[in-house]
């Protein structure tokens, strides 16, 4: 779902935007493993595309990276390629560039408003619905609509529409309009974000591309008259353009685009992934029990996933009969492990060891942290040892293990 667009310059990919479910031959897009042109890779001769869907979102840090560009561009493609394309609103800010990539593709007309003496443009939505084309390109997803110039009071909402009604929507958008984010933005860069999208609205689109620049890039586009013209330059640069509040807003972009990443490769791995754990990125889970020094461990594992920027998964094995033993010091224990950014999971087994391995391959595990045990050899022996048979199990699924000491108390 999620992907990422360099700047305002595109690279042509034979299978970007495809608009229904199409099945190639090999050899019209190249070797799928490295050899020349047209030869097919060896026992595969079709290669299965999943469709574009209705929705598609181009993201960006700040105004000015290419999101439009990159959506006017990708209409065009469609549009070369036969797909019935409308522009159902586009600003170009004065642009010259966005204006000259809106040539050739067809434009609804704006609904013309009139508000507070002053005549505003706003998308015909109606007029979209009854030309009714294959996919309509609609700028900024955040904007608010003026008031009495349609059906609905933000624009996300006249998209959902159109999508409802069957028309794909490809649209653009600012991490800072998104909900969960905003707050975040207006104390990083103090500046009231008015205009907000809930989440669930983004990430309900089928892709998601990040539309990347560097804060040196995009200020020296200011700096140009690229962005804004030249007479608003210098307020710019020093207000919301400065460079530390363009590093933050890129970095809350690509995090949000990571962790949409994230969820559609942890659920392509749990289906058919084969259940082997790739290497993408650290996810830590860490085991507790009632034993004494178990807040050392649990705080421990923190400290290790913090230090790799790991997920922190708390897992407690419950006997499959469901009877839970100290229950007020496992509450403590959970209380602790989400005051610590983890989440916690109750597994129920009689094999602490095989549950806990389940868990681990289905959500991508890649350490596992224990403490050590404080059964004598004889219990041991009776008994059987959880850490020796996890080692085994963990082992075979390439899980590293560690074994933390616990202290005595």
């Amino acid at each position: 779902m999620a992907a990422m667009h360099e700047g305002m310059e595109q690279q042509e990919d034979p299978t970007a935007g495809l608009d229904e479910d199409d099945v190639f031959e090999v050899g019209a897009l190249g070797s799928l493993d490295g050899d020349r042109p047209g030869k097919p890779a060896p026992e595969l001769d079709r290669v299965e595309v999943a469709p574009a869907g209705l929705f598609r979102v181009y993201l960006g840090a700040a105004p000015g990276v290419g999101k439009t560009c990159a959506m006017l561009d990708e209409g065009a493609r469609r549009r070369d390629r036969g797909s019935d394309v409308v522009i159902g609103f586009v600003e170009t800010h004065g642009r010259a560039r966005t204006a000259a990539l809106m040539d050739g593709i067809e434009r609804i007309p704006k609904k013309q408003v009139e508000y507070r003496g002053k005549l505003l443009e706003e998308m015909d939505v109606a007029a979209v619905l009854k030309r009714n084309p294959r996919v309509a390109l609609v700028d900024e997803l955040a904007h608010t609509n003026v008031p009495g110039s349609g059906v609905h009071e933000k624009r996300w909402q006249d998209v959902l529409q159109l999508i409802d009604a069957g028309i794909a929507v490809i649209t653009t958008v600012n991490i800072q309009h998104l909900e969960s984010i905003a707050d975040a933005v207006e104390q990083i860069i103090g500046i009231k974000v008015r205009e907000r999208v809930p989440d669930w609205v983004v990430r309900k689109a089928n892709q998601i591309e990040l539309v990347d620049s560097s804060a040196e890039q995009l200020r020296r586009r200011m700096l140009h008259g690229n962005i804004y013209p030249k007479e608003r330059v210098p307020l710019a640069l020093s207000n919301f353009f400065k460079q530390e509040n363009l590093i933050a807003l890129r970095e809350l972009a690509l995090r949000f685009v990571a962790d949409e990443t994230e969820e559609e490769m942890l659920a392509y791995l749990k289906t058919r992934g084969g259940g082997l754990a790739w290497d993408t990125a650290e996810r830590i889970m860490v085991g507790v029990t009632a034993a004494p020094g178990s807040e050392d461990v649990l705080r421990r594992a923190a400290r290790m996933a913090a230090r790799s920027k790991a997920e922190l998964h708390v897992v407690h094995v419950v006997p499959s009969d469901g009877l839970r033993r100290d229950g007020e010091r496992m509450a403590g224990l959970k209380k602790l492990a989400l005051d610590l950014g983890g989440t916690w999971n109750d597994l129920y087994g009689d094999n602490p060891a095989t549950v806990m391995v389940e868990f681990a391959r289905e959500n991508q595990i890649t350490q596992i942290v224990m403490g050590s045990t404080s059964r004598g050899r004889l219990e041991e022996m009776r008994r059987g040892s959880v850490i020796r048979s996890l080692l085994k199990e963990a082992g075979n699924n390439d899980i590293d293990i560690h074994i933390i000491a616990r202290k005595s108390r």
